[in-house]
């Protein structure tokens, strides 16, 4: 499965950087019976609809001129939004959401509490500084990056 996630990251760089737009992620998946080749894209104020249907073109022309074929099975080929609650995956994410509100869970609990939602207001290669409301009151909370299980974008109500 690796071989073939890295063989399309290299057919779509060059896609992705002509258009100036951003890979978060890139999934190979079997679901039920079949498989499914998911990219992720995005770029600053957000991806549409025609962006993905123009990368989508361009990798599948890519993915069938090439033999032999990378990916021996048949897939199916989706190219979409992150959302606005994309998963931070990448030290770039993490830069681009500084002072932006996340949602990180955790391996072991901090002040007894495995999951924070607040503004990313520190980064480092150790940690991160967390802002966050607890009762109406505003808390800091530093999470050592060791302990993040999961950290996304979140949508701050």
């Amino acid at each position: 499965m690796s071989s073939v996630i890295e063989t399309v990251r290299s057919l779509v760089m060059p896609i992705l950087n002509a258009n100036h737009f951003q890979l978060v992620d890139i999934e190979y998946q079997k679901e039920g019976q079949s498989w499914y080749l998911r990219l992720y894209i995005d770029k600053p104020g957000g991806i549409d609809i025609e962006e993905c249907v123009t990368v989508s073109d361009a990798l599948s022309e890519k993915l069938d001129s090439l033999d032999p074929d990378p990916i021996p099975q048949a897939y199916f080929l989706e190219v979409s939004s992150p959302g606005a609650e994309r998963p931070l995956k990448n030290e770039q994410d993490y830069q681009n959401a500084i002072n932006q509100y996340i949602h990180v869970s955790l391996y072991q609990a901090i002040d007894k509490r495995k999951v924070f939602e607040g503004h990313l207001r520190e980064l480092s290669d150790q940690e991160l500084k967390l802002e966050y409301r607890d009762r109406g009151r505003v808390k800091n909370v530093v999470i050592p990056r060791t302990n993040i299980a999961q950290a996304r974008l979140a949508i701050e109500f």
